[in-house]
């Protein structure tokens, strides 16, 4: 509870612009009134309490062991303010606003044999304000006046006999047409009396607010039908939930899941080894029924290791993403240790002897034990990197009970795994692929050297971990290794291409291809090692906190070297002209790097106080007057113009602010109607 209100409480110095008084004021009935007012009571106190009070009150004050009771929770709110609804999607003419401080029920303090059904809450009517938040003058769903919420209760059979009391927390918001006042938290009693076993259904009740409730709600909990369950997902922008409580819902979460799985094949960490697996499943396409078994041991190998990986994360607490492991630095160079050997065995040309063990974990396409590890390996790659879609099926799956969890998770192994099933069910798909000759050679020789490529790249990143002091940034010495494996196999293709085939077409197509690899390789080196157009300041704490008590906006970047995602999102969203020019602290913004290769705790103390334990992320903080500031912006895959939009949107909160100090001729009041924080991510 303490973090609840902690994080309520970092909003309520920044939750005042979004509702402007000469927009509501003007379309509005009952939001005319102004700070200025002389009966504007936020003067004299700083919490919601001020304007909203809240009681609860069973519909009975005697309740049979068995029965069912249910109790109203009013808030009561005084004329010319309003809260947030609760979290749930609106639709209709509502629009969704994300940084909502939304009203929320908990049960702070149980009683024996009462069981209350929160998911089954049954909220107030809502009511609609116009507010412009940046997307034009939309509507926005809030309680108003008198607003009645009633929560169905079950009594056990067994339930103790006698005076029975449990504690209700209520967390709010009040806000009228120009300011908001500080979120609040207050509990409420409700007490009945249990007595022995009578008749089942609801407890009757005189009080005509009770006429409103259904009554079916219980019908449902009594057989056991889950009330809904909202899983959100955010993809570039583009938002939508799914409601896994009944089969159809989850049926629907595991395609979402297996669909991003899928999507890892196309992530930087993956799409490098495709073509190997293509090569080894040509390798057998003569054969279909061999082909197609090697395929399918090739997928139970990726889909063996995301249960695996299940499997740990239902049964290890701490243990929530796979790419906690690549924190590990001798984890990352144990990594680049397998694909080293494995490259080393694919590519043919190299003569030494080796030991037994290396030709052990040899990845042969032409034996099951081969193309399943060949799976693994696969998989293994892609943890680095996290996919759209993938990440939230994922992250709510390691809330769940562990055969949830495991189902999930075998359903984004599935997704990854399909491409290569079904390229081995139709082996006519891959046989123009040389099997044999000097192009099949020249083949395993060009990809060898590419995984070795990919090898130096996890050495290296695991080597940095090692080297690093934390604030100070890992070495990138390592990419030009990196670049030159990549270069060296280019220009091999080329050289090769050119002296085993006399066709034109081929010289053209396969030397072109050898000198864009070369191109890429260089390109790579120069990209990964250059400083790049954003000046990034490493983060320690008091970097963060000064930079916020300076009131400045705060652009907080969390990568890794291990992590290709993060380097793709870096290059592509936050370097381009637009977004990088904003990040300046001549603009008032202060980007804040915080990168997590080696032992960095206060770097992964961080990544957790903003309720998270993957990479990549990008947070955006509005300084508020404490050392942690306001999150405006939060994502994991966003686009350019979201980190524009959330900056202005910062940065907008910091000028209001100061006008509502300068008007008061005080400090600021905790101030804000609508643009700051999704509460559920901060806790």
């Amino acid at each position: 509870m303490h973090r609840r209100m902690f994080a309520l409480l970092l909003l309520s110095s920044l939750l005042g612009t979004a509702l402007p008084a000469s927009t509501l004021a003007s379309q509005i009935p009952g939001f005319g009134r102004g700070v200025d007012d002389a009966s504007e009571p936020s003067m004299g106190f700083r919490d919601s309490t001020g304007v909203v009070s809240v009681a609860a009150t069973p519909a009975s004050p005697e309740v049979p062991r068995g029965g069912d009771l249910v109790a109203k929770i009013v808030v009561d709110i005084e004329p010319g303010w309003h809260v947030w609804t609760n979290d749930r999607p609106m639709g209709g003419e509502f629009a969704r606003f994300d940084s909502a401080v939304h009203t929320e029920v908990a049960v702070s303090k149980p009683a024996p044999g009462l069981v209350p059904h929160l998911d089954y809450l049954q909220w107030p009517e809502v009511h609609g304000v116009k507010a412009d938040v940046g997307d034009g003058l939309l509507t926005y769903a809030v309680f108003e006046g008198r607003a009645v919420a009633y929560l169905p209760i079950t009594i056990d059979a067994d339930a103790p006999l006698g005076a029975s009391r449990f504690v209700l927390s209520v967390s709010f918001q009040a806000c009228d047409d120009s300011q908001c006042l500080a979120p609040a938290t207050v509990e409420v009693p409700v007490e009945v009396k249990v007595v022995e076993t009578a008749t089942g259904g609801v407890a009757a009740s005189v009080d005509p607010d009770f006429a409103a409730f259904d009554p079916a709600a219980f019908g449902k909990i009594r057989a056991g039908v889950k009330a809904p369950a909202l899983v959100e997902f955010d993809v570039f922008g583009k938002a939508f939930s799914i409601d896994v409580s009944g089969w159809l819902g989850f049926s629907l979460l595991l395609l979402v899941a297996a669909a991003g799985g899928f999507l890892l094949n196309l992530t930087p960490c993956v799409l490098p080894v495709i073509p190997l697996k293509i090569m080894g499943l040509s390798s057998a396409a003569g054969n279909p029924r061999r082909c197609f078994a090697l395929g399918v041991s090739m997928s139970l190998g990726v889909i063996g290791f995301w249960l695996g990986l299940g499997a740990l994360v239902a049964s290890v607490t701490w243990f929530k993403s796979a790419n906690q492991l690549f924190q590990l630095p001798l984890f990352t160079i144990g990594v680049g240790v397998v694909i080293a050997v494995m490259a080393v065995g694919m590519a043919g040309f190299f003569s030494v002897s080796l030991p037994q063990w290396v030709y052990a974990i040899n990845p042969s396409h032409e034996t099951h034990t081969g193309s399943f590890g060949f799976g693994v390996m696969t998989a293994v790659l892609s943890t680095p990197c996290t996919a759209p879609l993938m990440g939230a099926a994922a992250a709510w799956a390691a809330t769940q009970r562990p055969g949830t969890t495991l189902t999930v998770f075998a359903a984004i192994g599935t997704g990854m795994a399909l491409p290569y099933l079904v390229l081995s069910a139709f082996p006519h798909l891959v046989n123009r692929m040389p099997r044999s000759g000097p192009a099949s050679e020249l083949i395993k020789q060009v990809m060898g050297l590419l995984l070795l490529a990919a090898a130096t790249y996890f050495i290296g990143a695991g080597i940095s971990g090692l080297l690093t002091e934390a604030p100070q940034p890992p070495s990138k010495a390592f990419w030009w290794v990196v670049a030159a494996f990549g270069v060296v196999a280019g220009a091999w293709l080329l050289w090769r291409t050119l002296r085993i085939t006399p066709s034109h077409v081929k010289r053209l197509a396969f030397g072109g291809l050898g000198a864009i690899v070369m191109l890429v390789s260089v390109f790579i080196g120069v990209s990964q090692t250059r400083h790049g157009p954003i000046n990034w300041v490493y983060y320690t704490p008091k970097a963060f906190e000064k930079a916020l008590a300076e009131g400045n906006v705060v652009v907080m970047d969390f990568t890794a070297e291990w992590c290709l995602n993060c380097k793709a999102l870096e290059t592509t969203m936050l370097f381009p002209e637009n977004v990088s020019s904003l990040l300046r602290r001549e603009n008032g913004v202060v980007p804040i790097k915080v990168d997590i290769t080696g032992n960095n705790e206060a770097g992964n103390d961080m990544l957790r106080a903003v309720g998270r334990i993957t990479i990549p992320l990008l947070v955006v903080f509005a300084p508020d007057g404490t050392v942690d500031g306001a999150v405006v912006f939060k994502s994991d895959s966003y686009t350019a113009q979201q980190v524009i939009d959330a900056v202005e949107r910062a940065k907008q909160l910091v000028r209001d602010e100061a006008r509502q100090a300068a008007k008061e001729q005080q400090p600021a009041a905790p101030a804000g109607a609508t643009a700051i924080l999704a509460v559920r991510n901060a806790r």
